[in-house]
């Protein structure tokens, strides 16, 4: 694990596990996410936004070097999508699962439109644009049902 690409791509080692690399690598996110808890909002989206776009290379090169699409090993694009998920929302421990469980679920069945995206959308790219959009619908409805499970 010395290639830098392949550390982030695979969540620094989460995505390495045999079972459930993608909820493992959720799992991984949540620290990262914890470390903004008292910075300012903004501070969180920049950090986001940046994910989001180195997301797209990282996933691209780590791809092209293992020789397989979306590897399973390859959870940075699990990252950015929970990342997403927690944007618009203040920081409590109900949010924190339910919006890991809402993303989990949305990643994990990938309704139209992200099963669409999955498969039609290719490369780095393709790797990342299903969670992205898999995280924009979990934060909207964690966004509004965030007041009733506080």
């Amino acid at each position: 694990m010395c290639n830098k690409v392949h550390l982030l791509a695979t969540g620094f080692g989460s995505g390495l596990l045999p079972v459930s690399p993608g909820t493992f690598g959720t799992v991984a996110a949540i620290p990262f996410y914890l470390c903004f808890v008292y910075a300012p909002d903004w501070t969180f989206w920049l950090f986001t936004l940046l994910t989001c776009l180195v997301g797209p290379y990282i996933c691209g090169k780590a791809a092209d070097d293992i020789g397989v699409h979306d590897h399973k090993s390859i959870v940075w694009d699990e990252f950015a999508g929970f990342f997403i998920t927690m944007c618009f929302v203040p920081f409590t421990w109900m949010n924190v699962l339910a919006g890991f469980i809402l993303f989990r679920f949305f990643d994990i069945i990938k309704p139209w439109p992200i099963s669409w995206l999955d498969k039609h959308v290719h490369g780095g790219t393709g790797i990342m644009i299903d969670d992205i959009v898999a995280g924009i619908i979990s934060a909207g409805i964690l966004f509004y049902i965030q007041p009733f499970i506080n």
